[in-house]
């Protein structure tokens, strides 16, 4: 028989606070086709995409997340002191180690908690809020903070016509603390590695840091690219738009409701044609309030969830207390769906 008393966590989690920040600086489409052959009717056609946020020196992804992180915490009505844990989802932190949430979680004020990062791709957000539920459920922290988070202007190559348009800069954060009704549902979430050749980063580093030159891309410059994310676009079409349907239908009858019942869908910003394609797949009811953040914020990957969110509460688009089903997916291939209620 153990000797270890059992766990004394809340019965249940739920989002308390959501906040988001957005670099300064807003980038046409204009501003890509410097660099590639195309159209800004060709870029909105395939992708929805008008504008992003490229991030200055200073709006590191640090910066950037103490800001969002703030807004979520005043969001939430609590103290920085009380938060038990930050969990930072991010591919673009550049520094191997320390993990940027300690930085983070020491600059808002947050005394000694758990803080570590994740990279889970686009579905990090959804990675984050399933391990923070399970904290605060488990009773090793009350409160948990949890972020998304990315520079992807820093990983993109501006000469890569299929990809230079997607992506964006940004943070979103929320809180996540204790309930006594189920605000947070089962996290459908999986991963698919045989398929992780079509999104990737195009050099490892320890490649483009002692590698054979030779085997480099260069640019038309004959200059050596920094490495980028690259990805095969039809083949992550394809995959999103048939497989993620079912994956958040999963989620939908694991939390006992149906798209009826909904009254928000988020799903990842990846692609406006994705998202459309995915309401068409699952049917969902004209009542439905669906985020389309995409069309002005780009691609932010871990952050794209948590900053639509925070955009549709800032709006009006909805409300607290709505019910919102949420998936991310991405790099890996991974993914995470959800349905939670709106803080």
């Amino acid at each position: 028989m153990s000797k270890i008393k059992p766990s004394k966590g809340a019965p249940y989690a739920r989002i308390l606070g959501v906040g988001g920040y957005r670099p300064t600086r807003v980038v046409p489409n204009e501003v890509i086709l410097e660099t590639i052959d195309s159209s800004d009717e060709w870029i909105r056609s395939r992708s929805g995409i008008a504008t992003r946020h490229w991030a200055s020196p200073e709006e590191t992804v640090a910066a950037m997340s103490v800001e969002a992180s703030g807004k979520a915490i005043a969001d939430a009505g609590i103290n920085p002191e009380q938060i038990g844990a930050v969990i930072v989802s991010t591919v673009s932190h550049f520094k191997q180690t320390p993990a940027v949430a300690t930085e983070i979680a020491d600059k808002i004020g947050a005394g000694k908690p758990a803080a570590f990062d994740i990279s889970a791709g686009c579905a990090g957000f959804g990675y984050g809020l399933t391990l923070a539920k399970g904290m605060i459920v488990e009773g090793s922290a009350e409160y948990v903070l949890v972020i998304g988070v990315e520079r992807l202007s820093d990983l993109t190559d501006l000469e890569d016509r299929a990809t230079a348009f997607l992506f964006g800069d940004g943070a979103g954060a929320v809180v996540v603390g204790p309930s006594d009704e189920p605000h947070i549902g089962p996290t459908v979430w999986g991963s698919e590695g045989d398929k992780s050749e079509t999104i990737k980063q195009t050099v490892p580093w320890n490649e483009f840091h002692v590698g054979d030159v030779s085997k480099l891309p260069l640019n038309e410059r004959g200059e050596i690219k920094f490495p980028a994310i690259t990805q095969e676009g039809q083949a992550v079409f394809r995959w999103a738009v048939f497989e993620m349907a079912k994956v958040a239908q999963q989620a939908l009858d694991a939390a006992g409701i149906s798209a009826d019942d909904l009254d928000v869908f988020i799903p990842h910003q990846a692609n406006m044609r994705i998202i459309d394609s995915m309401v068409k797949t699952l049917k969902l009811p004209e009542h439905v309030t669906v985020a389309r953040d995409v069309e002005t914020t780009g691609n932010t990957s871990a952050a794209s969830i948590p900053l639509a969110m925070e955009r549709l509460l800032a709006t009006g688009q909805a409300k607290s207390g709505d019910t919102a089903l949420i998936i991310g997916f991405g790099a890996g291939l991974v993914f995470a769906a959800t349905v939670v209620t709106l803080p």
